[in-house]
């Protein structure tokens, strides 16, 4: 039987141990101690026959920005992947990936406030935007951050009365 346990007990250390880490070399270190310290505050609190019992130990590092910058173009992509399946493009820009990661990174909760931002700025934007037949399938929407704002730039009115008079 496989039995997967998953605990916060050193969470905070970790976190500790990981502000200001950049470089490759910084976070090998950085994991080094914080596992160090973690199998020690474990062998503290967890009964000795129970470790034993544990095949493996597999300590999670905190996300870092370039990390949350990549789960950006993930969500993003399986978004557009989403969309292109109704019929419509979905294009963003770097700044507009730049900007979701800037906002929703939050060291203490990972890539859920990300998500959460994600479904709130573009994903309910863009429901508005078809509900209210906003969208063209030959014209792209454009992802895209000016001034520290969130943009979403789609076709005009006058391109979409310009669309639906064509295709009468």
């Amino acid at each position: 039987a496989i039995i997967i346990m998953t605990s916060n007990l050193g969470s905070e250390r970790i976190r500790e141990q990981f502000e200001g880490v950049e470089s490759d070399g910084e976070i090998l270190a950085a994991t080094e101690t914080a596992r160090f310290e973690i199998l020690e505050m474990l062998r503290k609190t967890v009964r000795p026959e129970f470790l034993n019992r544990m095949d493996d130990i597999v300590l999670f590092r905190p996300l870092h920005r370039r990390d949350i910058r990549a789960i950006v173009d993930i969500q993003l992509q399986d978004l557009a992947r989403r969309l292109a399946g109704r019929g419509i493009e979905l294009r963003y820009t770097a700044d507009a990936a730049a900007w979701l990661a800037d906002e929703g990174f939050d060291p203490q909760f990972g890539a859920r406030p990300l998500k959460r931002l994600i479904q709130r700025e573009v994903v309910n934007e863009l429901s508005r935007r078809i509900l209210g037949d906003k969208l063209s399938e030959d014209k792209p929407v454009v992802l895209d951050a000016f001034d520290g704002e969130l943009a979403m730039r789609g076709p005009t009115e006058a391109e979409l009365l310009e669309s639906a008079s064509a295709d009468s």
